[in-house]
């Protein structure tokens, strides 16, 4: 049995995330900004099989209250041993162009706040000699596009961080997985039109859950992303800067 906090939690990658914990038995602490869809979540995880569920209201950009948070997650659940970060917005980039005020706003949300909460679960977990660290990046990390660069700049801090962690922490028995989705059908893609390459909330779940299981520390779901990548990383920046991507 897991005791999982899961922060941006009714996002729908987590919630189809959650349902498989709930299925196992874990206990949950679940973390979000709308309590009503926290309290429906809360009771359809229970329903599912979650041992125990609960829930808090929260800001992420609300820095100064991670480190509470952490404590309250603990000490509710008795332990904690699991963290899925998984919070996040799909910049609006032609407003950021325009708004270096945007801008800073879409990196506290998607880069800092997630460095924040980081730094206290990372600290907690290396001190108990062991935990899980599960978070949501993005192949938009992996080469800046103009159609999304500053999306991609926070989900690339995030990544780069997450490395760094990974290789602090291996020695002190904590596992950091990173997750790095492709285009995903979820309400915060709902305009965009939908082609072959897409994946539901539920297969990302899917994969976040047997990530998990199997102690990964790179991922990308679904798996043909991390080849898409490579050759889009391969192209010389010569003939990149040129294409409309």
């Amino acid at each position: 049995m897991r005791h999982i906090l899961i922060i941006g939690a009714t996002s729908a990658i987590a919630e189809a995330t959650a349902r498989h914990f709930a299925h196992n038995g874990d206990r949950l602490y679940l973390v979000a900004r709308n309590q009503e869809r926290l309290a429906a979540m809360a009771s359809d995880l229970k329903t599912r099989g979650a041992t125990q569920v609960e829930t808090m209201v929260l800001d992420v950009n609300d820095t100064a209250k991670h480190a509470d948070l952490i404590s309250q997650a603990e000490t509710t659940m008795g332990e904690l041993d699991t963290i899925l970060i998984a919070h996040g917005t799909l910049s609006d980039q032609k407003a950021c162009e325009a708004s270096f005020d945007e801008t800073l706003k879409e990196l506290q949300t998607n880069c800092l706040s997630v460095i924040s909460l980081l730094t206290h679960v990372a600290n907690r977990f290396e001190g108990q000699k062991r935990g899980t660290i599960v978070v949501i990046s993005s192949v938009a990390g992996d080469r800046g596009r103009q159609s999304n660069y500053v999306y991609g700049t926070a989900k690339a801090a995030v990544t780069t961080f997450l490395q760094g962690l990974r290789n602090r922490l291996y020695r002190s028995g904590v596992t950091v997985i990173t997750i790095k989705p492709g285009f995903v059908d979820t309400p915060m893609t709902a305009s965009f039109r939908k082609g072959a390459l897409w994946a539901s909330a539920y297969q990302i779940g899917d994969g976040i859950y047997r990530a998990i299981q199997r102690k990964r520390n790179v991922v990308y779901l679904p798996w043909f992303w991390k080849f898409i990548m490579v050759i889009i990383q391969l192209i010389p920046e010569r003939f990149f800067k040129k294409m409309k991507l």
